[in-house]
């Protein structure tokens, strides 16, 4: 399938041909059932991104026709159809939540109110709250909490590199944004309103003296939205970065963390 997909992508010509069209239905299908991803984790800790499974996902999009898709008395008009057997899936969803054929969603999901985009894979017991969206192909681990209004970027447009990855165990506050490839670790809290973007500062302050980073949360750590200044033609102004304040005690959980550690800080919870 890789070289069928990686000789499509460079010959759009061949979008026409059967076996490749085939081939794009079939990378889709497993991707649907999570039995192929577009970013695989590496036992050091690493990731792997399947570059063609995302060409895969891009290509699906031309090779779709339009089409009316109701469901009771909603009426869409689409390209993609909906997931579909979420009881057979084990997979809990409040009315309006929303994925796409495509996304992988693992048993023990909650889907409040909320939007999964093709080729995202969401694992096992994670929070999708209300009004949360997973862009394409944005990798979520496992008992992951995306928080109400949180905004996971996908891949397709813009066409990027590399997905949004969230590793097991993270707490996402509300309305946070993550887009770009950034990568949050296992464990990490971000707070309300944390923007993390490619070229977001990402400054651990906990030290004597401040650590910048830029694209990954380390494993536990505790963010909230900060600003350093910056010096422009027209004079110095605030730009948002984020700001590590702490890590999570093993002894708590997200929430008890989190709160702990910006009370610790003398910061408004």
């Amino acid at each position: 399938m890789r070289s069928i997909i990686e000789a499509a992508w460079e010959n759009r010509d061949l979008l026409k041909e059967k076996t490749t069209i085939e081939a794009i239905e079939h990378v889709i299908e497993e991707l649907d059932k999570g039995e192929l991803r577009i970013a695989d984790p590496n036992d050091d800790g690493t990731w792997t991104i399947n570059e063609w499974v995302k060409k895969a996902v891009v290509m699906y999009f031309p090779i779709r026709k339009m089409e009316t898709i109701e469901v009771g008395p909603f009426e869409f008009h689409d390209k993609m159809a909906l997931k579909k057997n979420y009881k057979e899936l084990g997979v809990r969803v409040v009315p309006h939540a929303i994925a796409r054929y495509g996304a992988f969603v693992a048993s023990g999901v909650i889907m409040m109110p909320s939007y999964i985009n093709i080729g995202a894979y969401v694992d096992e017991g994670t929070m999708v709250d209300t009004w949360a969206t997973v862009g394409s192909c944005a990798q979520i681990g496992k008992h992951v909490h995306l928080s109400g209004g949180v905004g996971i970027g996908g891949v397709l447009e813009p066409l990027q590199a590399a997905p949004v990855i969230i590793e097991d165990g993270a707490f996402i506050g509300s309305r946070c944004i993550v887009v770009e490839g950034v990568r949050v670790g296992k464990e990490a809290v971000l707070g309300a309103n944390v923007v993390l973007t490619k070229s977001t500062k990402i400054i651990d302050i906990t030290g004597a003296t401040p650590v910048e980073t830029k694209g990954y949360v380390p494993e536990r750590s505790v963010v909230i939205p900060g600003s350093y200044t910056k010096s422009f033609p027209a004079g110095d102004y605030q730009v948002p970065c984020a700001l590590i304040i702490g890590k999570r005690k093993a002894s708590t959980d997200l929430k008890t963390s989190l709160n702990d550690a910006l009370r610790e800080n003398d910061v408004a919870v």
